[in-house]
């Protein structure tokens, strides 16, 4: 996905020259998880998880596919990217939020939040790799980058075939709409689980600015797509550290308030993005703003799931899914938007000030997430009785 990300970027910008169509790419990418909320979290959990993610999977290599055929032949058009990117924001609708829902099932729930980082700490590393892998890749040509996708999203669904996941041999209850709506209703009941949740949307909507990325390489920092690859590269090297520290040692007290100064980092190292115009610096500002991102989703992820009964975990999760689709691909809109109005550095300067705001104001808002102190009550027995 990371690969393709970089091709998407930098080929939408060279067919329009407009910061509005890559923030177009991450709205089209998150519709579809609106839209599909419901049905997705009711599907996965009445159905093989491990099922899901393969059969969505394949549908993002066909994507890939068709983005491939379509620059190998000269065709490619911005409508063409977009009708790529809504099918790939379909697949993941279901996807995600299947992941989510299964790791719980393979882990001793007093292990879940050092699980969580530990596969976060496995995705970053294709994160890592995925970005800079794409921009040399797409010295090449962008339909090697999407070729190589196809083929990549391919090996990931035959790959969880050796996933074994535990069923549950509860009845499955009657499909309503009080079934479809469970989930929403789950998180709107739990102040904890509403902030935790709410606090990472609102601020990572504010003060994301991956799709400004490819402005900022080529007119700011005077780079090319192998600059653009580092920069994406950049959070998610940040990101590796924390969660594999994080996963040696567990958060085990005050969790609510770190990952409210955990937040606020976020948005102070956004300011120091945005008024950069060194490579070097900008890339150690976006390693900041994916650590401090890390200790927030190992937070938020642990809260959802160990709170979440089994048989809701699909539609909770689905629910937290669009949430984060929200941070991520509607912040992408949202950066495009005020980039084209205040220009890109005036983009990033706003959102990284409003993301400081925010963590004041939900401190406030929620105190019972500020004031949240373990995720799991066993978890400092659990690190004790493994040797931590």
């Amino acid at each position: 996905m990371q690969i393709q990300v970089v091709a998407v970027g930098w080929q939408m910008y060279d067919l329009t020259g407009d910061p509005l169509y890559l923030g177009l790419v991450g709205l089209v990418q998150f519709a579809p998880s609106v839209v599909l909320l419901f049905v997705t979290g009711s599907i996965i959990d009445r159905f093989d998880r491990r099922l899901v993610i393969i059969v969505f999977r394949t549908l993002e290599a066909v994507a890939s596919t068709g983005l491939a055929l379509g620059t190998l032949s000269g065709h490619l058009t911005p409508g063409w990217i977009f009708a790529a990117v809504f099918a790939i924001g379909c697949a993941r609708a279901f996807e995600q939020p299947a992941g989510q829902a299964l790791l719980p099932r393979l882990v001793a729930p007093q292990l879940l939040s050092r699980a969580i980082a530990a596969s976060s700490s496995t995705m970053q590393l294709a994160m890592i790799a995925g970005p800079a892998l794409g921009g040399l890749i797409y010295l090449a040509g962008s339909g090697i980058v999407y070729a190589c996708s196809a083929m990549l999203f391919l090996l990931g669904a035959v790959l969880m075939l050796w996933v074994r996941e535990p069923r549950s041999k509860a009845p499955l209850p009657p499909f309503s709409l009080t079934y479809l709506f469970a989930g929403l209703r789950f998180i709107r009941s739990n102040p904890v689980l509403l902030g935790a949740i709410s606090l990472d949307m609102v601020a990572v909507l504010l003060g994301g600015a991956t799709a400004l990325l490819p402005i900022y390489a080529r007119d700011i920092l005077q780079t090319g797509p192998e600059g653009l690859g580092m920069l994406r590269s950049a959070p998610a090297a940040g990101a590796i550290v924390t969660a594999i520290w994080l996963a040696r040692r567990p958060l085990q007290s005050r969790v609510g308030m770190k990952m409210l100064i955990a937040v606020a980092c976020f948005g102070g190292a956004m300011l120091v993005f945005a008024v950069s115009t060194s490579l070097v610096l900008s890339v150690m500002a976006l390693a900041v703003t994916g650590a401090s991102d890390m200790f927030s989703v190992v937070i938020r992820q642990s809260l959802v799931q160990l709170e979440t009964p089994d048989e809701m975990r699909g539609r909770v999760s689905a629910v937290n899914s669009v949430f984060i689709g929200a941070s991520n691909q509607i912040g992408e809109f949202e950066s495009g938007l005020t980039a084209a109005w205040l220009g890109a550095v005036g983009s990033v300067v706003l959102g990284g000030i409003g993301t400081i705001l925010v963590v004041a104001i939900w401190a406030s808002r929620f105190p019972a997430l500020r004031d949240r102190d373990r995720l799991y009550p066993g978890a400092r027995n659990a690190s004790q009785s493994t040797g931590d």
